[in-house]
This record gives C-alpha cells, sequence and structure tokens, in this order.
C-alpha cells in the first residue's frame, strides 16, 4: 500500500504524539537499546522460565515460553484490536480487521487439525464447551469494547504495552484487575441473568465442517471491509518500517499480517500444550484475590471462588495456571522487544484525564471480561477458531461498545481516528 502524497504527515512525530496512534511509539533506526530493562527482562525470562519448568512440570514451562513469543509478536507487529475497531468504526479502515481475519484465520486452520486428530502434548484433553448465550455476553462484550477504547488497549494490548513500559497502560492493568476483583465479589448481582445454550459448530458439522463456515464468513468479512474501505478518500496510509533487512525482526516494526500469522500459529500451540484456547482475563481475577488475601482478606468465602474450578485456582501457586502463565510471558516478553528496539521508556508523566480514562477503561474491562465469560482474547478470538457461535455474538457487541466508547473519547481528552491517519 502507497501512501497518499497530498497527505503525508510526519511520520516520527506523528507516531510520537498522536493521540490516536498505538501505544507504544515505534522504535527508530537511531533509537539505542536499552540495556539495563533487557538485562532485567533476560534474567526474567531465562530464570522464570527454569524454574517453572523445573518446579511445576515440562507443560507450564512451555506456556511461559509462549508466553514471551507472544510479546515479543504484539509488541513488534503492534498487533491491535482497539485500535482495529476505533479505525473501523469512526473512518471506515478495515485494515485491522482484515488482520483480524488472518489471525483467526490460522488459529482456525491449526486448532481444527489439532483438535480432529486428538493429538495434544503433556496429555492434556480437549475443553471445548459451548457458551451460554445471553444478556451477560452482549452486556460484557459492550462493556468491554467501551472500556478498550477509554483505556486505551484490549486485554493482550494491556499486557504487551505494560511490559513495553507505558506508563498509562500501568493504571488500565489496574483497574483491569480490581474490576475483576469487583466482579467476583459481586458474583451474585451477575447470575440468573436470561440465557439460553450456546452452539460449538463441531459438535454438529464435525471440525472440517467447523473450518469452513468459519473460514467462508471471515473471507466475508474482509470482502465487506474492502467495500467500505474503498469509499475513503484519501485512502489509509501504512507507516513505513523503522529498520530494514534482518535488523527489523528484532529492532523494527513487522507487518501486520506477518504478526498476524505468528499470533495466530502461538495461539495454536497454547491449544496444542493446553488443550483449551489462550486466555488473558481470569488471572486478573486471580491475581487480585491473591494480593487481597496477602492483606488479610478471606476470599474464600464469595461464592464466585466457591466454584470448583475457580476454588482449584486460588489454592493453587500462579505458576500452575496456564493463563497467568501466558500473561506473565507476554509482559517478559514485550520488555525485552521493547528494550532491544530501543522503545522502552517509562514516562511519569500522565494527564489527569488520560490517567482517569485508564482507570475507568481497565474497571469496565474487568468487569466485561468476566461477565461475558472472556476478552478479545478468550472470547472473540478463542471462540471463533474453535467454531463457538458467541465468539461471533461477542465481536458484535463489541462493535457496538466501540461506537459508544468514540462517543465517550473526548471527554477524557482523547482524539478519535482520521481519515489521514496512519494505519497501526
Amino acid at each position: 500500500m502507497t501512501a497518499n502524497p497530498a497527505a503525508k504527515p510526519d511520520t516520527k512525530q506523528f507516531l510520537l504524539s498522536s493521540p490516536t496512534s498505538c501505544a507504544p511509539p515505534r522504535p527508530q533506526p537511531e533509537d539505542p537499546v536499552r540495556v539495563p530493562p533487557l538485562v532485567v527482562a533476560a534474567v526474567l525470562a531465562i530464570g522464570l522460565s527454569i524454574y517453572v519448568g523445573a518446579q511445576y512440570g515440562t507443560k507450564f514451562g512451555v506456556l511461559l515460553v509462549l508466553g514471551l513469543g507472544l510479546g515479543v509478536a504484539l509488541f513488534h507487529s503492534r498487533f491491535g484490536f482497539t485500535s482495529a475497531w476505533r479505525q473501523l468504526i469512526a473512518v471506515g479502515n478495515g485494515t485491522g480487521l482484515r488482520a483480524h481475519t488472518l489471525l483467526i484465520g490460522t488459529a482456525t486452520t491449526l486448532i481444527a487439525l489439532i483438535a480432529a486428530s486428538g493429538s495434544f502434548l503433556f496429555d492434556s484433553e480437549l475443553s471445548v464447551q459451548a457458551s451460554p448465550i445471553g444478556l451477560p455476553l452482549f452486556a460484557g462484550a459492550a462493556l468491554f469494547a467501551i472500556g478498550m477504547q477509554l483505556g486505551g488497549a484490549c486485554a493482550s494490548g494491556t499486557l504487551f504495552a505494560v511490559g513495553a513500559g507505558q506508563s498509562t497502560i500501568f493504571l488500565t492493568l489496574f483497574g483491569f484487575i480490581a474490576g475483576s476483583v469487583f466482579y467476583t465479589w459481586a458474583y451474585p448481582l451477575f447470575t440468573g441473568w436470561p440465557e439460553v445454550p450456546g452452539l460449538v459448530l463441531s459438535e454438529h458439522v464435525g471440525w472440517f465442517g467447523s473450518w469452513t463456515i468459519t473460514i467462508a464468513a471471515l473471507l466475508l468479512i474482509v470482502v465487506l471491509t474492502r467495500v467500505v474501505q474503498a469509499r475513503r478518500n484519501p485512502p489509509p496510509v501504512a507507516p513505513p518500517p523503522s529498520a530494514q533487512g534482518l535488523a527489523r525482526i528484532y529492532r523494527g516494526s513487522w507487518p501486520l499480517l506477518t504478526g498476524a500469522v505468528v499470533l495466530g500459529v502461538l495461539a495454536a500451540a497454547v491449544f496444542l500444550v493446553s488443550g483449551s484456547i489462550w486466555g488473558v482475563t481470569f488471572a486478573f481475577a486471580l491475581w487480585g484475590a491473591k494480593l487481597l488475601e496477602l492483606v488479610g482478606v478471606d476470599v474464600h468465602g464469595w461464592e464466585f471462588w466457591q466454584q470448583a474450578k475457580n476454588a482449584q485456582a486460588l489454592d493453587s501457586s500462579i505458576f500452575e495456571n496456564g493463563t497467568s502463565l501466558t500473561n506473565i510471558g507476554i509482559m517478559i516478553g514485550a520488555a525485552l522487544a521493547a528494550a532491544a528496539a530501543g522503545a522502552w521508556k517509562f514516562r511519569a508523566e500522565i494527564p489527569w484525564k488520560t490517567a482517569l480514562a485508564a482507570v475507568l477503561g481497565g474497571i469496565l474491562m474487568g468487569i466485561g471480561a468476566r461477565l461475558a465469560g472472556g476478552c478479545n482474547i478468550g472470547a472473540y478470538l478463542g471462540g471463533i477458531s474453535t467454531g463457538n457461535v458467541y465468539g461471533w455474538l461477542w465481536g458484535v457487541a463489541a462493535l457496538g461498545g466501540t461506537w459508544v466508547g468514540l462517543k465517550l473519547r473526548p471527554l477524557f481528552g482523547l482524539g478519535n481516528p482520521k481519515p489521514t491517519d496512519s494505519i497501526c
């Protein structure tokens, strides 16, 4: 895709300062390697991987390593769910959503092959269940999407931005954990909402049939977004790569579609190792509960943590929780990538409106993710790639929430995309 010469901004300044550009900023060729964070991240990555593998088993060590890979890929490709939906709703730019289809299509294909063969590693078993469809799903997905637009990142985006030293997103993560904990505390208030049984395509048409239907639907989205985007004037502008040749692998930005394929492969690898989809947000509720326990709060009496699966996670180490391990890996992997690229930098000055939006957005995402039973990773990517119909419905509700979020962003001094903006 070529730039429009009639509307060519100062690329470096735009990427560093624009309120609608992706965070963290893309590295520039002259940026030096950030040695202190690189050393700390490398020590953590190697030491923790060895410790977890030796203490808790190879399976958990591998999940941590996969998280490291996810963090590196998320950082270098700046793969955005928040920005993709914002660009689509605000100016009809479907570039990001088409990258979603490649990510989901890659994961769908590999997951179907793995599930159909039944070949999982470490004696893991297939864990794909139909998620109920109803008010919690739609309300939760919409709340989550509003929170994304205020907080500036989705679930996976929060993790990799925190790893890359983005100070504002630390506040988003704090709110995310707080909202998740609030949900677990107020869990009885969120039960009994109207729902109907969900549908997993493979249970009715087999894994090949599920794959065929999903890929066909993804191709339709590609066509529709191209039709919508063709009406844009001027066309979207892709930022130039910040490094060339082999150095681009570890110093510069990856093509968005390359990131989509790598992330799809890694998501399928998580499925191969664990038997279940890549998730993010349950860990935030778990981390918050364990932090409360440290200060003397008895969360075991809460109804949410009395459920068998949740109680088991609470009583176990976070290093035995696959979601926690991939989350930790993402943050460390992103820190490694950002430091090596010269882009790791913690900024302490945050406008109060931006800080407020970050915390509020995180809280809404925490509540919304638990209410809907997942986020942009666990529900949207994981649901669609395993033929779970609720994943598609989550995406539709999230688009509606994105529209609301765009209306709210100016109240916090946050900008919205313009037709001449670059694509992250």
